[in-house]
């Protein structure tokens, strides 16, 4: 039981760095038609951008459902609950608390979550495919520490 433990929390903490892998080298690069959109305003409630979210589930589940039907391959579950975990958080935090998608009244309080929701919206302060920073979504180095208001 531990071992599966470990992989979903490995898998969660590698995922930090697949989405920021994916985030400034797919989607601010040949995929940016499908990114493009969450940087600009757009009618609707959907993205194109949502489109990778579909992608990233389709992995997740094929690897828990293969994991499942072969008994050899019993680890690929714990690496897909180890990605669905990350994109429930990736969802909470993203689409939720950062760009209300969905209404809610949040104020962030902690240090951690100032930090992050400054990164972010830094990020987006960019509309176009170059020049953007902080590619992070659930950690964002110190650099990112809102100033202090007086």
């Amino acid at each position: 039981m531990l071992i599966k433990f470990l992989i979903v929390i490995g898998t969660f903490a590698f995922m930090e760095f697949m989405a920021w892998f994916a985030h400034k080298y797919i989607m601010h690069g040949f995929g940016w038609a499908w990114h493009a959109d969450h940087h600009n305003h757009h009618k609707g409630f959907f993205e194109k951008n949502d489109y990778y979210a579909v992608v990233f589930s389709i992995v997740a589940s094929s690897t828990i459902i293969y994991g499942n039907l072969n008994p050899d391959f019993w680890y690929l579950t714990w690496f897909g609950a180890g990605v669905t975990l990350y994109g429930v958080a990736y969802f909470v935090f993203h689409d939720i608390i950062v760009h209300r998608r969905v209404k809610i009244k949040f104020v962030a309080k902690s240090k951690y979550m100032k930090r992050i929701m400054h990164a972010h919206y830094i990020h987006h302060k960019v509309h176009t495919k170059d020049g953007a920073e902080a590619f992070g979504f659930l950690y964002a180095p110190e650099k990112y520490e809102p100033k202090q208001r007086d």
